[in-house]
């Protein structure tokens, strides 16, 4: 698959793409990102990419033209016409199914926005959809490209050290969709602090059952809504049910 990223700031990605786990996804190819600035398609000495808005206001907007010019040598260099998208409060919140969906996709254009946002008239000519990470504002959009690059490029084979290992990710319906259960490690204490016993125990029958509880305690204590969503999508057992109705 081939993600373009249309961001004044590419210099951002540079130490993102060779970092981490996630790396292998991108040095192998497997996940190929092309980087471009819509600054090398902007007129004037200055290769002006923005200006102040029509009506007045405080910042600036980013020009549609750099913008569509950029987008139309990246169609030229691509088989097929890819989805534009978009980063933007305007947006749907970014979730594990449309990780998913990316992750099996041939990939997208991703728009990074700058300043006050860009001038709606490309939006309304080249977007088919736009992306959120939550009700929070961000100064650009390239840290929300790199999560959905990053979320999209952990599920891709070989990437992961262990194959099976976001199969347990917090939120993946093909589990529960619940949130993920705590975990230990070495050493046995820590600060006067130790570690479950039942984890201890070698018992793989209580583990399990333990784990699946402080899925179930800790998604009902944060996030109740992933627990009414798991019951309507009948994902929890009689078992389950008598665990949340407690003693």
């Amino acid at each position: 698959m081939r993600f373009d990223v249309i961001t004044l700031f590419p210099e951002l990605f540079a130490p993102f793409l060779v970092s981490g786990v996630t790396r292998r996804a991108f040095e192998s190819g497997q996940v190929d990102v092309k980087l471009s600035n819509p600054r090398d398609h902007a007129g004037g000495n200055y290769r002006r990419v923005d200006d102040r808005p029509f009506g007045g206001g405080p910042g600036m907007v980013m020009m549609a033209e750099p913008l569509a010019s950029c987008l139309r040598e990246i169609e030229t260099q691509r088989d097929a016409k890819p989805p534009v998208l978009l980063f933007s409060p305007m947006g749907k919140r970014l979730d594990h199914a449309s990780v998913q969906r990316w992750a099996g996709s041939d990939g997208a254009v991703l728009i990074c926005g700058r300043y006050e946002g860009i001038d709606q008239r490309f939006v309304d000519t080249y977007v088919d959809e736009q992306i959120s990470l939550g009700d929070f504002v961000l100064s650009g959009g390239e840290i929300a490209a790199m999560a959905l690059l990053d979320a999209v490029a952990r599920l891709q084979p070989g990437v992961l050290n262990d194959s099976d290992s976001h199969m347990l990710d917090s939120f993946n319906p093909a589990l529960d969709g619940l949130l993920d259960c705590p975990h230990y490690t070495r050493p046995e204490q820590w600060r006067g602090l130790g570690v479950p016993e039942v984890l201890l125990s070698g018992h793989h029958v209580q583990i399990e059952r333990w784990r699946r509880e402080q899925r179930l305690a800790q998604t009902a204590r944060q996030r109740p809504d992933l627990i009414a969503q798991a019951r309507a999508a009948g994902r929890l057992s009689s078992q389950d049910e008598a665990f949340l109705l407690g003693p």
